[in-house]
């Protein structure tokens, strides 16, 4: 039923330093979608090349550079670095484009950062929408010099997505940034599962291989399986072992 999406950023990167030869190395394990991060660093024209070459798709890929969501000065740069996105996501045969929240603002209360998200996330969703692509929001768990995502967990991010209800734009349910935000995916997914266009996953807490960690994969599985989830799974961690054996390792955890 789910099909696992290595994200080429971090695995196949030690065994294959040149980011192309990692497609190919994807492919030779059998799989045949890949995703990566920020798109500017990458050689767009030789994955674009490849893809065909090897019967590789792109999932998805980061919109370059970041902004924040939740601070209107920072909006034209989101909305800017979207429609260069979106010139690449058609390059890449319709791949979707992920954009995280940026930092909670000191001083400004919650229901203004949300409407903020929510405006731009419309106008970036009506772009996206008229070129026939998609955007992806990604709640991610981080914290730098005292200042956390302003979207951090599943049910902040679909709060937003349903507020903009646009089909341009899904969540991306990182299990990983999920947990170490202290959420129950049960309860945040709740009866949204038609929001959520996109799932990665790592282990807790270390962000390593599924299986190497504190992560309840089982339920994690389970949890998927009851809501009704039937995309792909993308493999988005730090690998601890040769990436062979990586793979298999995340296979046996998640029982795929």
């Amino acid at each position: 039923m789910w099909k696992l999406v290595p994200c080429i950023e971090w695995l196949f990167k030690a065994e294959h330093p040149d980011f192309v030869a990692r497609i190919a190395a994807a492919r030779a394990l059998g799989l045949d979608v890949v995703e990566f991060h920020l798109w500017r660093d990458k050689p767009i024209d030789a994955v674009a090349q490849a893809m065909p070459e090897y019967g590789v798709t792109v999932s998805s890929f980061c919109v370059d550079p970041r902004a924040s969501l939740v601070d209107p000065a920072e909006h034209p740069t989101v909305l800017a670095a979207t429609r260069d996105a979106i010139e690449v996501a058609r390059r890449l045969g319709g791949a979707r484009m992920i954009l995280a929240s940026g930092f909670s603002r000191p001083g400004v209360s919650d229901a203004e950062q949300v409407g903020e998200a929510v405006k731009v996330l419309r106008e970036a969703a009506r772009l996206a929408e008229d070129s026939g692509t998609q955007l992806l929001l990604e709640p991610v768990h981080m914290t730098v010099q005292g200042r956390n995502m302003f979207v951090q967990g599943i049910g902040r991010g679909l709060d937003i997505v349903e507020q903009v209800n646009s089909p341009a734009l899904r969540l991306l349910a990182d299990v990983y940034h999920s947990a170490m935000s202290e959420e129950n995916l049960g309860e945040a997914l709740g009866t949204r599962m038609r929001w959520v266009g996109h799932v990665q996953v790592a282990d807790t807490a270390a962000r390593h291989e599924p299986g190497t960690g504190t992560q309840n994969w089982a339920n994690v599985m389970s949890v998927l399986r009851e809501r009704g989830y039937t995309g792909d799974i993308g493999l988005e961690y730090l690998p601890t072992l040769p990436v062979a054996e990586s793979i298999a390792q995340a296979r046996r955890a998640l029982g795929i």
